[in-house]
């Protein structure tokens, strides 16, 4: 995969966290012992060679759906557009239509494959909880073909659904779970998002699924998104591996294409005073603190625990 990938996504402002991730991508992609697949606009059989896979629906097939009920934003129409056929990494600022993007590459794939699997991890219950709404909204994916799993539901109840339904939207847990206990039909997953997909590092849950699909020699196509895809180098190229990812679409607040939609932060500094009771225990540290301080020996001021917090917070 060419470096230039790049250059129309960061455009003249890059800064130092477009550059971390383009050499990140750049290594991963060129790496010949990684495991990131060097794929075409259309890896998936079905979409790539479609009389190879019975499953692909031939007439839907022939157009890919994009809503018209919502603003049109370039930016959005692009990242879908290459989403649709590689495995991308989506990284938006917060608030710029992520849950957008996955709501639209899954409906496409619901109509591509029918009897398909969707699936929609989160790491967290709330958030797996605010995407079945957003996704009903945006794109109109039928209530009756979605269920939101959690490991408090019985085996046999969860085996029912997977029978039943199509689009899930769960935590990583609750897959590999279901995958142990052979009552997930891995191989009519077809589509995979993973929302904060920058926690797939080392043996997360994120990288025991996907390693598990392909263990299992599943096509399907992964959508990762995240508002930081890693805090280092070594971070994001791991990321970009244990995801299979082989593009990459960013953009940061001061990109063209987004600075008429970002929302712009303002901060607002708000002292709280500690009040009677916090500022009793505060009294009582500083007291105990000084007797260690004398018992040890130590002349040292030992700071109190509110001032360090306020310290780190500001």
């Amino acid at each position: 995969m060419e470096s230039n990938l790049f250059c129309d996504l960061l455009g003249d402002e890059s800064d130092e966290d477009d550059d971390l991730i383009a050499k990140a991508y750049d290594e991963s992609v060129n790496n010949d012992d990684c495991s990131v697949p060097k794929q075409s606009t259309s890896s998936i059989q079905g979409v790539n060679n479609r009389g190879h896979n019975p499953e692909f629906d031939l007439q839907a097939g022939k157009t890919w759906i994009y809503p018209v009920n919502y603003p049109l934003r370039e930016y959005q129409y692009a990242i879908v557009e290459k989403a649709l056929f590689q495995n991308t990494l989506v990284s938006l600022p917060t608030g710029l239509g992520k849950t957008f993007i996955a709501a639209v590459v899954m409906y496409n794939y619901y109509r591509w494959f029918p009897r398909s699997k969707i699936i929609f991890m989160a790491p967290t219950k709330p958030l797996v909880a605010q995407q079945i709404e957003a996704c009903f909204n945006i794109m109109g994916i039928p209530q009756s073909d979605m269920s939101q799993m959690t490991g408090s539901l019985p085996p046999s109840t969860r085996l029912q659904l997977w029978r039943d339904k199509r689009i899930f939207f769960l935590t990583p847990q609750v897959l590999f779970n279901d995958f142990a206990r052979d009552a997930c039909p891995a191989k009519l997953i077809k589509c995979l998002v993973l929302d904060e997909a920058h926690r797939a590092l080392g043996n997360h849950a994120y990288c025991q699924v996907v390693r598990e699909l392909r263990e299992r020699r599943c096509e399907f196509r992964i959508l990762a998104l995240s508002a930081t895809p890693g805090s280092d180098f070594r971070a994001v190229k791991e990321v970009i591996t244990n995801l299979l990812i082989s593009n990459v679409d960013m953009r940061h607040e001061d990109s063209p294409d987004i600075v008429a939609y970002a929302h712009h932060r303002r901060i607002e500094k708000v002292v709280v005073p500690l009040g009677v009771e916090l500022t009793n225990l505060k009294i009582k540290f500083i007291d105990v603190s000084i007797i260690l301080t004398m018992v040890k020996g130590v002349t040292a001021e030992v700071p109190c625990p509110f001032t360090l917090w306020m310290t780190q917070t500001e």
